[in-house]
């Protein structure tokens, strides 16, 4: 199994008495339809952490299967978590990357504890006053951002197979939205539906 991303920036941070940092990544940005998640995962600054969560890593280095197991395991052993979304609709209207700091607001304001200090996987986001770090590859360099982003991708890939059945047609519970063959088949058959962005150009 391959080892969990370290945790050399929490214990750098839990040494310095920062007891609760807030990990975060999102998934969904690139998709053609959909919302956009975001996740905050605070870990505890315990020893065995590490080897309780041994095998969370980089959502997109885990099966489908890996990543459902390893998501209830998340949310036991982390002091706090929580998803925020943006819907396509807020994607078009504010555009992707603002929609997605939108998303991690609302997953901020959902959890039970206020975070000292945020570790992001890299993100532009100018006028952000909270203590934090954006770590380009986060994922893969922090044990707290690898398990947000488990929980952002399984949140909305279980988002993503409800809207199957709303929306049939399109294979969403299959392909959860991104680009694909099958995807753009649906699209050139059927037109975009309601959960469409139509601020990206996937509709020629």
């Amino acid at each position: 199994m391959t080892d969990p991303p370290p945790l050399t920036c929490e214990r750098k941070l839990w040494r310095n008495g920062i007891r609760y940092i807030g990990g975060i990544d999102e998934a969904g940005r690139g998709a053609w339809a959909g919302p956009v998640s975001a996740a905050v995962v605070i870990l505890p600054a315990e020893a065995g952490i590490r080897r309780a969560l041994a095998g969370v890593r980089d959502s997109k280095l885990m099966t489908p299967l890996q990543r459902e197991h390893a998501a209830p395991l998340i949310k036991t052993e982390a002091l706090a978590w929580a998803v925020g979304f943006s819907s396509s609709e807020e994607i078009d209207l504010l555009g992707i990357l603002p929609a997605t700091r939108q998303a991690i607001l609302r997953a901020l304001e959902m959890l039970p504890l206020s975070p000292e200090y945020l570790l992001l996987d890299y993100i532009h986001w100018p006028g952000l006053t909270r203590p934090h770090l954006a770590l380009p590859k986060g994922e893969r360099r922090s044990l707290s951002i690898a398990a947000a982003s488990v929980l952002a991708k399984t949140a909305r890939d279980a988002l993503m197979r409800g809207l199957d059945d709303q929306y049939p047609g399109y294979g969403f519970a299959r392909h959860k939205g991104y680009g694909t063959p099958q995807h753009r088949a649906a699209l050139a058959r059927q037109g975009p539906c309601a959960i469409h962005r139509r601020s990206f150009a996937i509709h020629g």
